[in-house]
């Protein structure tokens, strides 16, 4: 499975792409960081940042794309164009049929380091590790869509076989209570 792991922001939109292999095997395919100017106007920015991810889309040809999920910031401003640059991610992603997964930070930091609790400088010494880069993915937005992508692909089996499980949960206890149900009525009518 190729991820596209985008670490959405404004003023650096984070980058990466990761084929995953058997077991828990990964490798980089691409890394990179798309740079806006907080002089330019909204529109222009999330334009700009559209035009490099439908790109990488078409080039990289993901299966899934994996976007860290805005959930608080101190800054308001900073979390909506966060939020805003996840959202043209996504659409791009959907025009192309593509699943498009959010995922929390202390999910990504968990599923690589071990804990959710990481720093920044920890995650992309695991990344550099885990994807035998010769250097340091830098920024750490660089980093941090290289750990969405990895996130993704050690969680998405996991997350498959969990929701395959409620379905058949469900359809066992469908079955159960149309079981009940039916021995009632025989209940009823033997009286």
């Amino acid at each position: 499975m190729r991820v596209l792991g985008v670490d959405p922001g404004l003023t650096r939109c984070g980058l990466g792409v990761v084929d995953g292999g058997v077991g828990r095997a990964v490798s980089c395919v691409a890394v990179d960081v798309v740079r806006t100017s907080p002089e330019m106007d909204l529109s222009a920015r999330l334009l700009a940042v559209a035009d490099v991810v439908e790109r990488w889309v078409v080039e990289h040809r993901p299966d899934v794309v994996a976007v860290e999920r805005v959930f608080s910031q101190h800054n308001v401003r900073t979390a909506m164009g966060t939020a805003q640059v996840g959202g043209v991610v996504a659409l791009i992603a959907a025009r192309r049929g593509l699943t498009v997964t959010f995922h929390t930070p202390s999910e990504v930091k968990a599923a690589v380091t071990g804990s959710g609790r990481a720093g920044k400088e920890q995650v992309t010494t695991m990344i550099t590790r885990l994807l035998a880069l010769p250097a340091k993915p830098r920024p750490a937005d660089a980093a941090d869509a290289l750990a969405l992508a990895i996130c993704h692909l050690w969680r998405a089996p996991m997350t498959q076989r969990l929701a395959q499980a409620r379905v058949e949960s469900a359809r066992l206890a469908q079955v159960h209570r149309a079981k009940l149900a039916a021995a009632a009525r025989q209940a009823g009518a033997a009286r």
